[in-house]
């Protein structure tokens, strides 16, 4: 090698023939070339990346940025698709109705709105009192055009043993609403509610207008269920706005308001009177 460095330099310096310019021409460009390759690698460049987006990650919470730090088969790693005010992620898929297999898929749901649930297994504690709430109110949400579907990664053989125990024994009983089997996790995955590091769902709830937007996601970690009350209000109020505008909440909130006063004036003023009357 020494004596390759000598002849090297002794080219160089007597600047003979294209030999030695040549050499010197190839160094540069593999300099060149491992230089960008560097580049590539930098980390921080990763990061700068992946602030510019936010990931979903196990745990239900949103780190951005986070995921340029994570080798990318992290299995705990997962991005939602469903975003609100976009396109709910289409999905389809086997799902219990009344007993029976049947093919379900949220284009059955167009000109009504859909809430649509994630639970994390069944045969639990929690999710048996959740489920049995919705469908036992499913006709308080078709009164006002909803349609109710719960979703877990189970089987449909599952789902179909889990109605038929009864609710004394843990089960669910006959249901009202579908039980829509995700066994592939693909449909936990698009709307970004999947733990890798588990294998089950949080429990995420996803509303959907009649124009197959998504207009609300409420995502609860594992031990605590969803409201039917509040996702009731949640629906009627979408549904309000979309009748009357954005603003037309808060009108009817100050007229609530304003009616509440007179009221409290008229009170008053009746008190007054008849103490002024029996003086």
């Amino acid at each position: 090698m020494e004596a390759g460095r000598r002849g090297l330099r002794a080219g160089t310096r007597t600047g003979t023939g294209t030999g030695g310019s040549a050499l010197l021409v190839a160094v540069l460009a593999v300099l060149a070339v491992c230089g960008a390759a560097a580049e590539a690698e930098d980390p921080r460049a990763a990061r700068q990346r992946g602030d510019e987006q936010c990931h979903y990650y196990a745990g239900g919470q949103v780190y951005p940025g986070e995921a340029a730090r994570l080798p990318v088969t992290d299995h705990s790693l997962h991005l939602s698709q469903a975003k609100i005010s976009k396109p709910a992620p289409y999905w389809e898929g086997t799902a219990v109705i009344n007993g029976e297999f049947k093919e379900l898929k949220l284009t059955d749901y167009e000109g009504k709105y859909l809430v649509f649930f994630f639970y994390p297994l069944d045969f639990t504690f929690v999710c048996p009192t959740e489920i049995i709430a919705f469908s036992d109110r499913i006709e308080e949400f078709r009164a006002i055009n909803t349609e109710v579907v719960a979703c877990s990664v189970d089987s449909k053989f599952t789902h179909l043993a889990w109605i038929n125990t009864p609710r004394k024994q843990g089960g669910l009983g006959p249901m009202k609403i579908p039980l829509l089997s995700d066994l592939t996790h693909q449909i936990s995955k698009d709307y970004g509610v999947y733990l890798e590091d588990q294998g089950h769902t949080l429990r995420g709830l996803f509303i959907i207008d009649d124009k197959r937007i998504l207009r609300q996601i409420t995502m609860n970690d594992l031990p605590v269920g969803r409201s039917v009350d509040e996702t009731l209000r949640l629906v009627q109020a979408f549904q309000y706005t979309d009748k009357h505008g954005e603003g037309a909440l808060l009108n009817s909130f100050k007229l609530k308001i304003l009616l509440l006063t007179l009221k409290a004036v008229f009170v008053a003023f009746g008190r007054k009177l008849l103490r002024s009357i029996r003086d």
